[in-house]
């Protein structure tokens, strides 16, 4: 994804629902990655939560389709400037996970990374409190695989690129430790409220 300060996309229409800088993507949903999309399939795909937890825990699809399902119905934020507003995910919250593994005390920071490498790194406040899930449906409908399916972090209340594609895991960290973007100039965290698109904003 390549994106500079000069980007403009569309031309921004007053919206008190849309954060500075963004405008309304309507029934687009532009894809954009990092990676070529894998070819991964519901069978070869795994999810691990490792790191500063009291038990280390792994789920195939099968398991992680077993724990209690949860829904985010809202928004989402692209740092290259759209918004969508009204979409559904399906999956299962982060906070369900963490409830397997134990988070110790002193864990402060996540690093998600994906079956394609791609990592990105984030506050655990920011993934805690059904603030983000492991997604796998879109709309009723299973998750496109240029969209992160089968299944990708969604923490929709940052900019997109935190919702690391065809996720495969969380390390949890007392420590921040840049992800791939974040080396690259953007944003340690990614509010969108905020504008906190690269390094300095």
């Amino acid at each position: 994804m390549n994106v500079t300060r000069g980007f403009t996309g569309r031309p921004r229409v007053a919206n008190p629902g849309l954060p500075p800088g963004q405008y309304d993507a309507g029934d687009d949903w532009p894809v954009l990655s990092a990676e070529v999309t894998p070819d991964l399939t519901p069978a070869d795909w795994s999810f691990r939560i490792d790191g500063l937890v009291e038990r280390p825990h792994a789920w195939d699809w099968e398991q992680a389709h077993a724990l209690p399902g949860s829904s985010y119905a809202g928004d989402i934020h692209c740092v290259t400037s759209w918004s969508k507003f009204g979409v559904r995910f399906g999956g299962v919250s982060l906070d369900t996970f963490f409830d397997v593994v134990r988070p110790h005390g002193s864990a402060t920071h996540a690093l998600a990374y994906s079956h394609s490498g791609y990592t990105t790194n984030l506050p655990l406040a920011d993934l805690t409190g059904g603030r983000a899930w492991i997604a796998w449906e879109y709309d009723g409908e299973p998750l496109a695989p240029e969209h992160g399916g089968p299944a990708r972090l969604l923490v929709p209340h940052l900019y997109f690129w935190k919702s690391a594609k065809w996720i495969a895991g969380i390390t949890l960290l007392d420590h921040d430790e840049p992800g791939f973007w974040e080396r690259n100039g953007y944003h340690a965290r990614g509010n969108p409220w905020e504008e906190q698109r690269y390094s300095g904003d």
